[in-house]
């Protein structure tokens, strides 16, 4: 189960983003831009501290939520409840993607004080969110029927109580992402599982159905809002400055917009799902991407929550961008390549093994959505680092071609070939159109397709040796639990094998090299590109 919480505003679901230069004492000269990492080793060391707590987090609440699925699943809901919740989770998700209109971004980028621009940022994210809110409360019904779901229309009045909370809570979390406090909001989000967790099974086993998930949502987002607010002390304190206000919302918009397109890239699939083939379908649909997003959100999700802050203080210097972004991706590729390969190759078997066989019908769609998910980590880092070099508008454009191309492949493949067709249509689109956009765009960042294609050689290597033990053993040795370990360990035992070479490239240890290579296009800074 993977219970509605607000976003972090560094992890990407909100998207992260440089502030702009704001004009609040035009007296005071601008504060010199951080120098690059290796003028700095005391940011290598925040960021790893971060990065490492960050991991602990994520890894933690995923296996809670991992295990509450479980139990939900087996003993309380079916696949029709999971259906609605999957709509309103859809539809809160979009909406928490730009409900504070990406000025909340301004406090992990800006490197002056933040604490001046902070009131006003608090005052544009609570109105934005609070008249989000209100559109949504009037239009559930008619969402909720659009979608073939009338049922969801309670929960998604509930539900999306969060856009209001979270709102309030993005300048007290931004202050934690730009300090990179990881330590602390893993405390907040521990409090955030248990108490909503805790709220969703009570009511769950009491015959709520659907309506459990909202209101344990909406628990657990009050929790992160108060801790937020107690561990950044000081910094919910509303104010207005038409300067700065002005000065955030040219900032702010175009992020704004390209989050939400990213959101309804990724959760355009619930809705042609649910409006096509109904709510048992969808429940098995969400039950196989809440699966497939296992690695995404345990690996993709901590590393986003410091990757933004980091390529921002690169931002300047290519050459070091480069090198960070290409040890960024073959950190995340070789931590997520055999997740993704071993529940792609054992799908049925897992699914079966651990939900029961009710929800067996959940593995058609699974392969596919875990290549998705492979694809999703490349494209949210990369959309990190391109925002972080002031890449806006292009990440507008791409977001925008990713989903006009996707939303008619997905209605034709539904009605083809089911929930399988829908996985397959995802990676049709994402794999032959986004990926090689996105590849374009890095170039002009100044990296390259070779440092891309370095970091994610090995991973790539190791994932087909496992693949191909994969399904050499499963026939030979059957599907039971002991034939399952057996085959997990010795697939990964070869992937290990074939990415030791990298061991070196991923400690940042490079040793040298004849023609390095070089950054081979000059980058704006974000300060530049805003002034």
């Amino acid at each position: 189960m993977d219970i509605a919480r607000a976003p972090d505003s560094a992890t990407g679901e909100t998207s992260d983003a440089p502030a702009p230069p704001l004009a609040v004492e035009p007296v005071e000269p601008a504060e010199p831009a951080v120098p690059a990492v290796p003028a700095a080793p005391s940011l290598g060391r925040k960021v790893r501290s971060a990065a490492r707590w960050s991991l602990i987090n994520t890894v933690v609440l995923r296996l809670g939520n991992f295990a509450t699925g479980i139990v939900l699943a087996r003993f309380a809901l079916g696949p029709a409840e999971w259906g609605v919740y999957g709509i309103a989770q859809t539809v809160l998700l979009v909406l928490l993607s730009a409900n504070e209109l990406g000025v909340g971004l301004a406090i992990v980028r800006w490197e002056g004080d933040a604490r001046r621009f902070a009131p006003t940022v608090l005052t544009l994210s609570t109105l934005s969110s609070g008249l989000l809110y209100v559109a949504l409360f009037a239009s559930a019904p008619t969402v909720a029927g659009l979608l073939d779901s009338p049922d969801a229309a309670g929960v998604l009045r509930v539900m999306c109580l969060c856009v209001l909370i979270d709102g309030v809570a993005q300048v007290p979390g931004g202050f934690l992402t730009r300090e990179f406090a990881q330590g602390k909001r893993m405390v907040i989000d521990g409090l955030n599982f248990v108490v909503g967790t805790g709220v969703t099974l009570v009511l769950a086993f009491a015959g709520w159905g659907a309506m459990s998930f909202a209101v344990g949502a909406v628990a657990g987002n009050v929790v992160t809002l108060i801790g937020c607010a107690l561990a950044a002390p000081g910094t919910l304190k509303y104010g207005w400055n038409p300067e700065q206000a002005r000065a955030l919302l040219r900032f702010g918009l175009p992020l704004a917009g390209a989050s939400m397109l990213a959101l309804a890239v990724v959760n355009v699939d619930t809705m042609v799902v649910g409006a096509t083939l109904g709510n048992i379908a969808l429940g098995f649909y969400v039950l196989a991407f809440n699966i497939s997003g296992w690695p995404v959100r345990i690996i993709s999700e901590a590393a986003r929550r410091v990757s933004f802050a980091g390529f921002s203080r690169l931002a300047d210097s290519p050459q070091a961008l480069a090198q960070g972004f290409s040890r960024a991706l073959g950190v995340l590729m070789t931590g997520t390549v055999p997740l993704c390969v071993l529940l792609a190759g054992l799908a049925e078997p897992v699914i079966r093994l651990i939900y029961g066989d009710r929800w067996a019908p959940a593995a058609g769609a699974l392969p596919w959505l875990m290549a998705l998910g492979l694809i999703r980590i490349c494209s949210e880092l990369a959309y990190d680092c391109l925002v972080a070099v002031g890449q806006r508008r292009s990440l507008f454009l791409v977001q925008g071609l990713w989903l006009v191309a996707l939303i008619p492949v997905l209605l034709v493949a539904a009605r083809v070939n089911g929930t399988a067709g829908v996985a397959q249509g995802h990676v049709l689109v994402a794999g032959g159109l986004v990926v090689p956009v996105f590849l374009i765009a890095l170039g002009r960042g100044g990296i390259g397709v070779a440092r891309v294609a370095r970091a994610c050689a090995w991973p790539f290597l190791g994932g087909a040796v496992m693949a191909a033990v994969v399904l050499g053993l499963e026939p030979l040795l059957g599907d039971g639990p002991l034939a399952l370990l057996t085959i997990g360990t010795i697939a990964l035992a070869g992937y290990t094998v074939c990415v030791l070479p990298s061991r070196d490239f991923l400690r940042g240890v490079d040793r040298p090299r004849h023609g390095r290579h070089r950054a081979t296009a000059p980058v704006r800074s974000p300060r530049q590109d805003l002034r």
